[in-house]
């Protein structure tokens, strides 16, 4: 007669044989469901890692299957609720009286939170849920609302349109910064970025003794501090922006090649990176390049700032013809006043505008520093391009 018994427990249970019976005591292993479902599991966390780090360093794309639905909007839903409820202030009117501005805002919010909820009852989700899946009628649904009051209470047409466009706007920045990574890219290259000074010194010892001997001659010239004391400031915004988007396109132009003979140093390894992954690595270039002529910018603009407290004083800016003299900071250094002007600031600013594009422009036209830097690039992304293959053979298992 065979007896079999069969004990279900969390812990291994030590087995007891009784004499004088004939007894046998076998063991093996358990090929069932749960051996499966541990492997799966398993499977499924070492993907969510490789996801996770891909996005530490700024390389979203590199996940298979990323989505603006799933991966982008859902990540900004919290952001876009907060938003939207704060909009319920459109619906207010400063010529209203305090209790009816109350009720106003009030109604509003009731009007807001009562059509989300009914879409979110025709999306098949509870009435008061935060949206997990966030599609076309969630975002129509953001720019149209929160524009929808002011015309509801009042008619104010101008307040409406304003708030739809702004809602765009939000809308546009919200999906190229979490899409593309922005912070974490900016992040990543940031903890680098003095790194890649030290590397890129040759060109840096190169190019800034010459663009200080020209700054410093634009510096203590007349003309410069009269344009910049009397531009207006939208204007003088418009300068600013034009020398940033000089600058850009400048760092921008080598990209696509050097993106190429990075793909092809650091990523050998694995398949082809698609157009948007190329757009993704050569983000993280331009962003690593624009922080480097950023610091170098504002070194400089801080030294002319410095120098100009020191250097120009009151009687030669009413020699100089200078406007806008209100005084920002003023210092006593061995008895003298030392003054940090609006028209100082504005100068160096231009200066530091003006070195930015300078430094840009050699940094393309120096070869050495470009493979340097690349240099540097393919053995920091190598890691990850690594990491991208092994990913990649996960998903196959």
């Amino acid at each position: 007669m065979e007896q079999i018994s069969t004990c279900i427990s969390g812990f291994v249970e030590r087995v007891q044989n009784s004499l004088p019976q004939v007894q046998r005591t076998c063991d093996g292993p358990y090929w069932g469901w749960i051996s499966a479902f541990i492997s799966y599991t398993s499977l499924v966390a070492e993907l969510a890692h490789y996801e996770r780090r891909f996005r530490r360093a700024g390389l979203p794309l590199f996940i298979e299957d990323y989505s603006a639905r799933e991966d982008v909007w859902t990540r900004a839903a919290p952001l876009f609720a907060l938003v939207f409820i704060g909009e319920m202030l459109g619906a207010i009117d400063l010529d209203w009286s305090f209790l009816a501005n109350l009720g106003a805002a009030l109604g509003g919010l009731a009007i807001l939170l009562g059509a989300f909820g009914l879409l979110n009852l025709a999306r098949g989700r509870p009435f008061w849920s935060l949206p997990q899946d966030v599609g076309p009628a969630e975002l129509a649904a953001f720019v149209i609302l929160p524009a929808a009051l002011p015309l509801i209470f009042g008619g104010q047409w101008g307040s409406a349109l304003a708030t739809a466009v702004a809602n765009l706007v939000l809308l546009a920045l919200a999906f190229g910064v979490i899409r593309y990574g922005l912070f974490a890219i900016v992040r990543w290259t940031g903890a680098r970025l003095f790194e890649q000074l030290a590397a890129s010194l040759s060109v840096i010892s190169r190019a800034v003794p010459l663009l200080l001997v020209f700054a410093l001659v634009l510096f203590i010239n007349t003309e410069m501090w009269q344009v910049f004391s009397r531009m207006p400031d939208a204007f003088l915004i418009l300068v600013g922006v034009l020398f940033v988007l000089a600058g850009s396109v400048f760092v921008a132009a080598q990209l696509p090649r050097e993106v190429r003979e990075l793909e092809e140093g650091a990523g050998s390894a694995g398949p082809p990176l698609e157009n948007p992954q190329r757009f993704n690595v050569g983000l993280v270039m331009f962003v690593g390049q624009a922080l480097q002529i950023l610091v170098v910018s504002l070194a400089i603009g801080a030294f002319f700032v410095v120098f100009g407290a020191l250097a120009v004083g009151p009687d030669v800016r009413e020699a100089w013809e200078v406007d806008r003299e209100g005084v920002v900071l003023r210092l006593t250094l061995f008895g003298e006043q030392a003054q940090v002007t609006e028209a100082l600031l504005r100068v160096s600013g231009g200066i530091a505008a003006f070195a930015g594009l300078y430094y840009a422009i050699a940094v393309l036209t120096d070869s050495t520093y470009r493979q340097e830097f690349r240099d540097e690039l393919t053995e920091e992304m190598a890691d990850s391009f690594a990491a991208r293959a092994e990913y990649l053979e996960l998903r196959k298992a």
